[in-house]
């Protein structure tokens, strides 16, 4: 039985606890925050009409199997803990103009029917030549990607891809340049570039396999934990619980002890002794793993390339509006919108807030998450990260936010859905928000954007182990869950 430190109590961090617990480990969790959940945030807002819940973080839960293989791991059952609510749509997308909408859902032969119905048969018959490529990338990356260790570019020239696999992952094609072979119409060419910001990506630079993004989505579904996506990690922790974990809240890590090349455990803050350990796993962004707890300059040298961020507004809406669950309302020029957040450093060109930016709207039709007769609607929109470099903005300078939460209002109001005189509040969360919540660097929502390559999940120490969303195999609920499932299979049960 090894004595296991695991740093932070979001998702990746619970899942790692929970299965290592249920082999026989003695596990630990420590986290900063006063609550668990990490980037799985809630706000409540009480209001004389009712209160009002959000969920801050991930508005959508896919690849529902990975979560059913958790619970069963541990001894229990996913549908003992959860409510899971299949969405169609997945996504409402409305697009520039006064052409249709389109609505995506977990039917491809049905999506396609959709398409032609918005766009045309050809358009349809482009989405399925797509759904073909996406069909291989899909298959050859979850054989060969998403469920083992990638330490290194050599671990993945090493796989024994396939001559067909290669042909359709494609190195050295961007998402955008694959959109643009396959798909004739600019509406379905915009939609498939918003599955780059999935990843924190520019889709102008992004790895064409992120094709495997929408592959997951749109055929195994999108679905809704009723009572808000927080009620996973309310479920995380009720396992770890059960299973014996200590979970400590408002316990800051400061330093992982590795001498002679492996761990011996952590420093907390305002705690003179060192905790042991003989395993840490860190779910904390890498470069805070790197810059900070455990100092390492090669290491830290590959992590220059951080994902966008996000803004926010958290709003209390009087009356129905009659939008799906989730809504994107696309702008009129997509780059226009990439170029203001991620900046030109290259050429001295400063990140920006975008002034006409996709909107994204998340409406839940849940009564335990509004009063009856109102809306909570969590509206995000992509943002640089926060800071001073010339590809991040500074949104903590005075009344920044405020004008920019205006202006995204007004954006809304442009594409039809006004919403400015049946509000009953609105709350603002920027990039530097998140960060200071979190603990995720420049508040970028993924870590380190990427494509097949993350942070490797084993550490330059032995004993140390990466989780999460900065690492192997990326961001988003189904990612970082499969990323703890990889570090618990290699550190092995207690027997």
């Amino acid at each position: 039985m090894a004595r296991i430190v695991v740093v932070g109590a979001g998702v990746g961090g619970l899942a790692t606890a929970a299965r290592l617990a249920a082999t026989g480990h003695q596990v630990t969790v420590f986290e900063a925050a006063d609550t668990v959940g990490g980037k799985l945030g809630r706000y409540v807002h009480d209001t004389p009409a009712g209160s009002f819940h959000f969920d801050t973080g991930p508005s959508l839960l896919t690849l529902p199997e990975v979560f059913h293989d958790l619970f069963e791991a541990t001894g229990a059952k996913l549908d003992e803990y959860l409510d899971l609510a299949p969405l169609d749509p997945i996504v409402r997308h409305v697009f520039p103009g006064d052409g249709p909408a389109l609505d995506s859902c977990a039917d491809p032969a049905e999506f396609a029917t959709r398409i032609g119905a918005a766009f045309g048969d050809r358009a349809a018959a482009d989405w399925q030549r797509l759904w073909r490529r996406a069909t291989r990338v899909w298959n050859a990356s979850s054989r060969d990607i998403l469920r083992r260790t990638v330490d290194s570019p050599r671990d993945l020239a090493s796989l024994a891809w396939r001559v067909g696999d290669l042909a359709a992952i494609a190195p050295g094609r961007t998402l955008r340049g694959l959109g643009r072979r396959y798909l004739s119409d600019p509406r379905l060419r915009m939609l498939l570039d918003r599955y780059a910001t999935y990843t924190g990506a520019d889709p102008r630079r992004a790895p064409a396999a992120l094709v495997a993004v929408p592959y997951a989505e749109l055929t195994f579904g999108g679905w809704y934990l009723r009572g808000g996506l927080g009620t996973l990690a309310d479920a995380l922790l009720t396992r770890c619980l059960d299973l014996g974990v200590v979970v400590q809240t408002g316990a800051a890590v400061t330093r992982i002890d590795a001498a002679g090349g492996r761990v011996h455990g952590v420093r907390l803050a305002g705690v003179a002794a060192p905790v042991p350990a003989d395993v840490v796993v860190a779910n904390v962004d890498a470069l805070t793993v790197y810059r900070d707890l455990l100092p390492h300059p090669r290491r830290l040298a590959g992590l220059t390339d951080r994902s966008l961020a996000g803004f926010v507004l958290l709003l209390g809406v009087s009356g129905n509006t009659g939008l799906a669950h989730h809504n994107v309302f696309f702008p009129r020029d997509y780059d226009a919108e990439f170029d203001a957040v991620f900046g030109d450093p290259g050429r001295g060109v400063r990140a920006r807030p975008a002034a006409d930016p996709t909107v994204f709207v998340t409406v839940a039709d849940d009564p335990m998450v509004r009063p009856a007769g109102h809306e909570a609607w969590f509206v995000l929109v992509n943002a640089a990260r926060q800071g001073t470099a010339t590809g991040a903005v500074d949104w903590r300078r005075p009344g920044l936010a405020d004008a920019y939460a205006d202006r995204i209002l007004d954006v809304l109001a442009q594409r039809g859905v006004d919403v400015r005189d049946r509000l009953l509040f609105r709350e603002v969360r920027t990039p530097a928000d998140l960060d200071a919540a979190t603990g995720a660097p420049g508040g970028s929502i993924y870590g380190t954007a990427g494509g097949l390559l993350r942070p490797a999940n084993r550490g330059p120490a032995h004993g140390l182990w990466l989780v999460g969303g900065s690492s192997h195999p990326g961001g988003g609920l189904p990612m970082v869950t499969l990323s703890a499932q990889i570090v618990a299979d290699e550190i092995g049960p207690a027997w």
